[in-house]
C-alpha cells in the first residue's frame, strides 16, 4: 500500500485539487492508496483568526467565517458535477453550522481554550477531506472517506497532542483489514482523546497523520506532495542555484527540517524510522519531477547534503566568574526556560565554564530575559553572574550531512568561506556526530551566507561578482561593452559570473537585482530613477550581495569620498578616479586599512598608466623585498599625445583640441596641461613605494604661461592657448634646435618628487615614445643600472576600461 499526503498548497483551489485527483488515479491503478489531506490552502489561518476575533468580542469574526464558507462552497461548485452537488453542499453546510455555533460560543464567553481551538481548526481538514473524497468518487474512483479521529487516539495535551500508539495502531490495522476500497481519504492533523474530545497533532500534523498510517500499515512508501520538487540544497527563495536533493537519509532530513526546510515536519519521520519506510517528497504541480527520496542511508559523493537556516533568532549569553566550577548552573538555566516552554535551538559553552550562549526565537527573548534574571537573581545581586545579555536579529545557518565526519576540513572551509565575505560568526555549535555544523550570524547576512556556502559546496566553484557601476561615459561605456563581450568566456574558462546590478550616469540610476541586460542598458538607465548617491549606497547595503564591487569610472571628488563607506560594508572598490589615492595621506592610509579590516579589495591600477600593470608590478616588487630608489616616467598619455603632435605645422591650440576630441584629455584640459594629473600619478607611485608624501610636496615646473594658469573657465583657457602661440612655439623650437623631443616627465628620487616638461635627447628610453603611450622606469636595489621598464598605451577609454576590467577579474580570481 502507498500513503499519499497532500499539503495545503496542493489543495488550495479546485484547479490544484484536479491535479491531486489525477495523481491519486495513477497511484491507485496498481496499489491500494491512503490519501491524507490538509485543509484548503490558508484555511487553518482563517479558522485561527476567526477564533481569536470571537474570543476578543470582535464581531468581524463573522466576516472571516463568511470567507471560509464561500471558499469551500466555491470549490464544491467547481469540482462536483451540478447533478451531484446538493448532497455535498448540504453536508458542508451542516458542518459550517457547527463551526459557526462553536465560534458564537467563544464570542459569548470571550474565552478560547486550547481544547476549543483544536475543535475550531479541525474543521479545515474535515471540510477538505469530505470534498476531496466526493470529488474522487465523482471521477469514478473506488474511494471512501474515513475520519482520522476515529482511529488516532491521543492524550489531552490539546493543540499539540501526543499519540497513544498501541491503541492507534490497533485501530488502523483493524480498519484496513476490513476495508475493501482501493482509495481511502483521511483528514490530516486531527485526532481524538480516549474521552472522545477533539485534539490535533500540532504544526505539521498532516504529515504526522500520514506517517502514523504508513507505519501502522507497513506501507511501501510515504509520498508527501507539496508545491516544490523535493528537499533543496538550500532555500530556493534565497539561492537561485539551489536544486532538489535526489536522495537523503532520515537523519539528514530531520536536521534540514529542524533548520527551516518547510517541506517536511521533523516528527513525521519518527513513526516510520524503525520500519525503514521510504519517504518521497513530490511536486503536485510537476508530478513527473523525481523529487527527493528519504531512506535509512543515502549515497552521495558530496558529504554536504544541504544548507539550511532559521530566521529571527536571539542570542542569549549568561556569564560570570560565579559560574566556574559550580555544578547545576546549566540545569537551573535550561530548567527555568523549559518551565516557560521556551525552545532552545543552539547551545555553546566556553570550556572555562565562564559563559553559556544559546539561541532562541526573537519572540521569546524578553520572556527569557526575565526568567533567567529571576532564576539567578541572588548571583546577579552578589555580582557573581552578570545580568543576561540579549542580542536580537540573528539567524542560525547550518551545514547538514551524514558523511561530514569522514571528510576533514569542512568546518574550516565553511568558516573561511563566510569570513572571506565578511559574514560575522557570533556562535558555533557542532555535535560529536558531525552531522550538523551550525553558526549564528546576523539576520541581514542570511542571503549572502547561503549563496556563498552553496557556491562553495554545491556549485562548480563558479564565483559570482556583482558590480555597481558609477559613470557610464567613455570609460564606463567601454567597460560595459567589454563585460558583455566576455561574460560567456569568463563563465566557461574562469568560472566567473559577472553581473552588473546597478548603473548611474550624472542624472539617473538603475537597479536590477537579477543583473542588468547589457544589450539594453542605455534604455534601462534612461527609464531609471533620479540619481541619489545616498539611496544608491543604501540599496547596495540592503541587497548585501556576496562579492559586491563598487566601480567608479568618474573623475568626481564627491564620488571618491564615498569609498570608505563602501569598504566598511565589505564592498570592494575598483576605480580609475585618482582623487582618493592622491588626497591627504591620512585618507589614503585609512582606505588601505579599511580594505584590510573588512576584507574588501581596493584596487586602482588604472590610476597610473590606464591599463598598464604599473601599480601591480610595483606592489610585487615591494612585497618580494625589493626597494625603489628612483622612478622616472612619462605618465600622461594626453600630454605625450600633445607634444608628439605639436610642431611648426600644427599649432599647440589645435593639438589640444584634437586630443580632447579623441578622448585623450579630460573635459577640462587644464587638469592634464597643468601637470596636476601627473602629480597625482607620481604621488600614488611614491606612496605605493612606501614613502609618506603629500601632493603639495611635489614640485611642478609648469610650461604654461601665466595667462593660461590664471584663466577661470575652459573657454578662456583655450583662448589663451591661441594668444600665447609664440610662447609654445618658442618651447618647441628650442627643443628642435637641440635635436630633442619634448616630454612631460615625472620623477621620484630619494623621497622627493617633481614633474615638468623636459627636452629628451635621442637614445633616451623616452625619446621614441609615440602617440599617447606611457613609460615607467623603476630603478631599484635589484635593478640599479638597467631599470625595469613598463611601456604601452597609457590613455584612451578602451585601455582604461580594460584596466578596470582586469582589476574586477583579479577580485574574482582571489
Amino acid at each position: 500500500m502507498k500513503v499519499l499526503k497532500f499539503g495545503g498548497s496542493s489543495v488550495a483551489s479546485s484547479e490544484s485539487i484536479k491535479k491531486v485527483i489525477n495523481i491519486v488515479k495513477e497511484s491507485s491503478n496498481n496499489n491500494k492508496t491512503a490519501v491524507v489531506v490538509s485543509a484548503l490552502g490558508g484555511v487553518t489561518d482563517l479558522l485561527l483568526e476567526a477564533g481569536n476575533l470571537a474570543c476578543n468580542g470582535n464581531n468581524s469574526y463573522l466576516d472571516t467565517f463568511k470567507t471560509i464558507e464561500e471558499k469551500h462552497l466555491q470549490v464544491v461548485r467547481e469540482l462536483i458535477p451540478i447533478n451531484n452537488q446538493s448532497g455535498v453542499l448540504g453536508q458542508i453546510k451542516k458542518m459550517l453550522n457547527l463551526l459557526e455555533n462553536t465560534l458564537e460560543g467563544v464570542f459569548l464567553i470571550n474565552e478560547l481554550s486550547n481544547k476549543t481551538s483544536d475543535k475550531i481548526v479541525s474543521f479545515g481538514e474535515l471540510f477538505s477531506s469530505f470534498i476531496i473524497a466526493n470529488a474522487l468518487q465523482n471521477n469514478n474512483l473506488d474511494a471512501v472517506l474515513k475520519n482520522s479521529q476515529e482511529l488516532i487516539i491521543t492524550n489531552e495535551n490539546f493543540s499539540n497532542a501526543s499519540v497513544k500508539f498501541d491503541k492507534t495502531n490497533a485501530n488502523i490495522e483493524a480498519f484496513f483489514k476490513q476495508n475493501t476500497n482501493k482509495v481511502v481519504v483521511f483528514p490530516g492533523f486531527v485526532a481524538k482523546t480516549e474521552n472522545g474530545e477533539v485534539s490535533t497533532l500540532g504544526r505539521g500534523g498532516s504529515d504526522y497523520t500520514a506517517a502514523i498510517i504508513a507505519a501502522a500499515t507497513n506501507a511501501s512508501v510515504l509520498e508527501i506532495w507539496t508545491d516544490v520538487s523535493g528537499m533543496y540544497t538550500a532555500n530556493p527563495k534565497f539561492v537561485r542555484e539551489a536544486f532538489p536533493i535526489p536522495n537523503i537519509s532520515y537523519r539528514e532530513a530531520m536536521e534540514l527540517s529542524h533548520f527551516g526546510a518547510k517541506v517536511l515536519y521533523p516528527p513525521t519521520i519518527q513513526p516510520i524510522l524503525k520500519k525503514e519506510i521510504p519517504i518521497c517528497i513530490k511536486n503536485t504541480f510537476e508530478p513527473s519531477a523525481a523529487g527527493t527520496l528519504i531512506t535509512k542511508t543515502a549515497l552521495n559523493s558530496n558529504p554536504i547534503k544541504g544548507i539550511s537556516h532559521i530566521e529571527n533568532m536571539a542570542l542569549i549569553t549568561l556569564e560570570g566568574s560565579g559560574m566556574v566550577g559550580i555544578p547545576g548552573i546549566s540545569k537551573r538555566l535550561f530548567g527555568a526556560l523549559s518551565l516557560e516552554k521556551i525552545n532552545v535551538s543552539l547551545i555553546t559553552q566556553a570550556s572555562s565554564e565562564h559563559s553559556i550562549c544559546f539561541a532562541i526565537s526573537n519572540n521569546d527573548a524578553s520572556k527569557a530575559k526575565n526568567v533567567i534574571n529571576q532564576e539567578f537573581s541572588y548571583e546577579i545581586e552578589q555580582a557573581k553572574i552578570d545580568p543576561v545579555i540579549i542580542e536580537e536579529n540573528n539567524a542560525i545557518i547550518a551545514l547538514v550531512g551524514d558523511n561530514m565526519k569522514s571528510h576533514q576540513g569542512i568546518s574550516g572551509k565553511m568558516f573561511s568561506t563566510l569570513g572571506r565575505n565578511n559574514v560575522n560568526i557570533r556562535a558555533i555549535a557542532q555535535g560529536a556526530s558531525e552531522k550538523n555544523i551550525s553558526a549564528v550570524i546576523l539576520h541581514k547576512d542570511i542571503k549572502k551566507a547561503l549563496n556563498t556556502l552553496h557556491s562553495e559546496f554545491f556549485e562548480n566553484q563558479t564565483r559570482q561578482l556583482n558590480l555597481f557601476v558609477v559613470g557610464v561615459g567613455n570609460v564606463g561605456g567601454k567597460l560595459l561593452e567589454q563585460i558583455k563581450q566576455q561574460q560567456a568566456y569568463l563563465l566557461k574558462n574562469l568560472r566567473l559570473q559577472v553581473r552588473v546590478i546597478a548603473l548611474t550616469n550624472s542624472k539617473k540610476m538603475f537597479f536590477n537585482e537579477d543583473g542588468v541586460d547589457l544589450e539594453n542598458w542605455k534604455t534601462a538607465l534612461g527609464n531609471g530613477e533620479t540619481l541619489d548617491m545616498d539611496l544608491f549606497h543604501q540599496k547596495i547595503v540592503d541587497l548585501n550581495y556576496r562579492n559586491s564591487i563598487f566601480v567608479d569610472n568618474t573623475a568626481n571628488e564627491n564620488i571618491s569620498k564615498l569609498y570608505a563607506s563602501y569598504l566598511k560594508e565589505s564592498v570592494a572598490v575598483v576605480t580609475c578616479n585618482k582623487i582618493a589615492c592622491s588626497s591627504n595621506y591620512t585618507n589614503y592610509l585609512n582606505l588601505k586599512q579599511l580594505s584590510r579590516t573588512y576584507n574588501a579589495p581596493f584596487l586602482f591600477e588604472t590610476n597610473v598608466g590606464a591599463g598598464l600593470p604599473i601599480i601591480d608590478t610595483l606592489k610585487n616588487l615591494i612585497a618580494s623585498g625589493d626597494k625603489v630608489n628612483k622612478i622616472q616616467a612619462v605618465l600622461s598619455g594626453s600630454l605625450n599625445f600633445v607634444f608628439n603632435n605639436f610642431n611648426e605645422e600644427n599649432s599647440f591650440y589645435n593639438v589640444v583640441e584634437q586630443a580632447g576630441a579623441q578622448g585623450y584629455t579630460e573635459p577640462d584640459p587644464r587638469i592634464d596641461l597643468s601637470g596636476v594629473d601627473v602629480m597625482r600619478k607620481i604621488l600614488i607611485l611614491a606612496r605605493e613605494s612606501g614613502t609618506q608624501l603629500e601632493l603639495s610636496d611635489i614640485e611642478n615646473d609648469s610650461f604654461l604661461p601665466e595667462s593660461s594658469l590664471a584663466a577661470i573657465t575652459v573657454p578662456e583657457f583655450l583662448e589663451t592657448l591661441k594668444a600665447e602661440a609664440t610662447h609654445f612655439n618658442k618651447i618647441y623650437n628650442k627643443a628642435a634646435k637641440n635635436n630633442c623631443r619634448l616630454k612631460f616627465v615625472a620623477e621620484f628620487d630619494n623621497g622627493k618628487a617633481k614633474v615638468g616638461l623636459q627636452e629628451i635627447p635621442s637614445g633616451h628610453p623616452f625619446y621614441n615614445l609615440d602617440g599617447s603611450d606611457n613609460i615607467v622606469l623603476f630603478f631599484t636595489e635589484r635593478y640599479p643600472v638597467q631599470p625595469l621598464i613598463i611601456k604601452g598605451a597609457g590613455a584612451g577609454a578602451d585601455v582604461t576600461a580594460s584596466g578596470l576590467f582586469a582589476d574586477i577579474i583579479k577580485i574574482g580570481n582571489n
